[in-house]
């Protein structure tokens, strides 16, 4: 069920922001009276599941789901129909349109796809606010997994800055060290500020372990795992562990280190309960573990901020998120093509992009990712590889700098290429995840 409700969502929003790249160039083409022949969701070879002519148009849906497109007429793309460019000019095709009405509509697609980003995001804004945690208030510090503590972070470090700057969402911490190949951290120990020095190469590591530092929490029960042994001995949810064979701890980080080293079969934890201290002998599993989760919800752990917008502040609001979400993204694809950075193994397919929704549908983060998705699609497909939309742009740049118009086998050769370079990146990303998948980290 929850693979149903990850590909729905996957396939919602695609088809939402293919319909509005595709929008971008048909509006453009209309607005200077070029024929478009077919405008579809989804590719169709072959056959298609749904068409119909309105006009002069084609409007349908194909059976295949990596994307859409919108034929007009006198233009090479991926149909590669070379028929009707040995025919005459007429006046309603792209080729005899002048050179800034054609580069319009190129960019058409990718001019939405960043308006539709900023509007959602204006909309989230309005809708449900901002909320997060601010770093100041991540009380009990952090715990450092094996790679922070290497480099010198310990449990219980409260994070001060980034490159001496304030962070003040504790959640971008990781992201602002890795986009901005942060030199140190700066954290308060024992009333002490330490300057932690964050070698080039713990970089590269962090692109794949999000949880290089995480929020230190106490161990109040949340969840138990089926035949948990410690539901059996009588712990309930909302209890919180306080004590193992005697030792008090206040943390889960201190709860799971003390389990590693014991050696019985059984543990003694002492817990707290409507004001009162009650000790459970548990017996472990032979994993070595009692069969509870602790409570994760961040929003019953610490004090959030959240901030409300009306609906003329949510436009603005919504338009720096947008430029801020659109400047990390270029970053994160900056790493991608630096190939000492490891960051090309992360590029995912579909498998990967579907992941990113949630089990359960929520409908602020279908829209949040919908928005991020946008903005991706627009910045891919400004990238000048022959094919895509920045391909083209290229091309009409360079004709509106010298005034020729290259050869139309050139144009031709340059789709041809364009469409093997974007078939090896699929097969290159979806060929990730079937390794990730093999090795279980998908």
């Amino acid at each position: 069920m929850e693979i149903l409700v990850k590909i729905t969502q996957l396939l919602l929003s695609l088809s939402i922001l293919v319909i509005f790249h595709e929008f971008g160039h048909f509006a453009f083409a209309k607005l200077f009276k070029t024929r478009v022949e077919k405008f579809y969701l989804f590719f169709n070879p072959w056959f298609s599941l749904f068409k119909r002519k309105i006009g002069e148009t084609e409007y349908g849906i194909g059976w295949l789901p990596l994307g859409g497109y919108v034929k007009i007429s006198g233009m090479i793309d991926e149909s590669m129909d070379k028929e009707q460019l040995k025919k005459p000019i007429e006046p309603y095709e792209f080729r005899a349109k002048p050179t800034w009405q054609r580069l319009l509509i190129m960019l058409g697609g990718v001019m939405v796809n960043f308006i539709l980003a900023l509007a959602i995001y204006s909309a989230i804004l309005f809708v449900w606010g901002n909320q997060y945690l601010p770093t100041k208030n991540v009380t009990n510090g952090i715990v450092a997994d094996s790679v922070a503590k290497s480099i010198g972070f310990c449990n219980g470090d409260k994070i001060l800055s980034v490159d001496n700057e304030y962070t003040e969402d504790f959640l971008q911490i990781v992201p602002n060290i890795v986009l901005n190949k942060a030199k140190t951290v700066q954290v308060e120990r024992n009333g002490k500020k330490i300057d932690i020095e964050i070698p080039e190469e713990i970089i590269q590591i962090l692109l794949h372990k999000p949880e290089f530092i995480s929020v230190r929490i106490p161990f109040i029960v949340d969840r138990f795992s089926k035949d948990s042994k410690a539901k059996i001995s009588g712990l309930k949810k909302g209890d919180q562990i306080v004590g193992i064979n005697g030792n008090s701890i206040e943390f889960f980080d201190q709860f799971a280190d003390s389990l590693k080293n014991i050696k019985t079969d059984s543990v003694t934890i002492t817990v707290t309960r409507n004001n009162q201290q009650l000790n459970l002998k548990i017996k472990l599993t032979k994993d070595r573990i009692i069969g509870v989760a602790p409570l994760g919800n961040l929003s019953k752990l610490f004090e959030l901020k959240y901030t409300e917008y009306g609906f003329f502040e949510s436009i603005p609001a919504g338009i720096n998120k947008g430029i801020a979400t659109t400047k990390n993204y270029l970053k994160q694809l900056k790493l991608v093509f630096s190939p000492k950075t490891g960051a090309y193994k992360s590029l995912g397919g579909f498998i990967t992009i579907g992941n990113i929704f949630p089990a359960q549908w929520d409908w602020h983060s279908f829209w949040s990712l919908t928005a991020f998705l946008s903005i991706i699609l627009g910045i891919m497909n400004v990238l000048p590889i022959p094919a895509l939309d920045g391909g083209h742009v290229v091309f009409l740049l360079y004709e509106m700098i010298t005034g020729k118009k290259p050869n139309e086998k050139v144009l031709e050769y340059a789709q041809i290429a364009g469409m093997i370079i974007l078939f090896s990146l699929l097969l290159f990303a979806n060929g990730n995840d079937i390794i990730k998948w093999i090795n279980g980290k998908l």
